[in-house]
């Protein structure tokens, strides 16, 4: 799954990889939560466009937004089909910028440690999303899922899921294509070597914890000799 991620990069050098016009409001963000705000990128009209969108989708027929917080993910391998999922992923696909995300092991009965998982090569990825836009409150709502699918080697040890993280040469057909085949086709783990985690500080657990002490490595030292120990044996 995907239930945390940060965005640490420069408001211009995204303008450039994503090819969007100015991003309105653009915060460096090392706590991403869901029913958070998130930067979305998107075609209408054949021109692509960065949104802020609340991160957990609400289908266009939903009576209440409520249901949103419990979609913030929506599996590769049903999105097609799922009525929560399925007219978005028609019509309404986008891409989730991110520079890294976080999972979760569990290290002992009680205990689980965050990781922190990034690319090995390349400033950032771009998770394969859907959005909705709302209608029935008081105003209209716009909010998005991102697509989880099998973990790649790299993340197995950490969790049995994880984004679907699509190649740059991926992007345009996923924001414009109409040939679903084509589209379900591109929902597949990254291969091997293309994702490294490090341990990170609990901290990261609270999403009203922010800034970039969240994502710093977590060095384990010996109170005794000062040396930094493994983490897990």
């Amino acid at each position: 799954m995907c239930g945390r991620f940060q965005i640490d990069i420069d408001e211009q050098r995204l303008i450039e990889i994503f090819g969007t016009a100015e991003i309105a409001d653009f915060q460096r963000r090392w706590n991403v939560a869901p029913t958070q705000r998130v930067l979305a990128v998107r075609e209408r009209e054949g021109v692509r466009e960065a949104a802020s969108l609340r991160w957990g989708l609400v289908p266009f027929w939903a009576d209440d937004e409520s249901i949103g917080n419990r979609l913030i993910n929506a599996r590769a391998e049903t999105a097609r089909s799922k009525p929560a999922y399925r007219a978005a992923f028609a019509s309404r696909r986008c891409l989730i910028p991110a520079t890294g995300f976080y999972e979760w092991k569990q290290v002992a009965p009680k205990r689980k440690q965050p990781f922190l998982i990034t690319p090995r090569a390349g400033e950032v990825l771009a998770f394969a999303g859907l959005w909705e836009r709302w209608t029935k409150g008081s105003e209209p709502l716009e909010t998005c899922t991102i697509l989880t699918t099998e973990a790649s080697d790299d993340l197995r040890a950490l969790h049995d899921r994880m984004p679907v993280v699509l190649p740059p040469a991926a992007w345009d057909a996923w924001l414009t294509s109409e040939n679903a085949d084509e589209l379900e086709a591109m929902l597949a783990p990254l291969p091997p070597g293309s994702l490294e985690s490090v341990p990170v500080s609990t901290r990261v657990n609270s999403p009203a914890n922010e800034g970039a002490s969240v994502a710093e490595p977590l060095a384990d030292v010996d109170p005794e000799t000062g040396e930094e120990r493994t983490l897990f044996p």
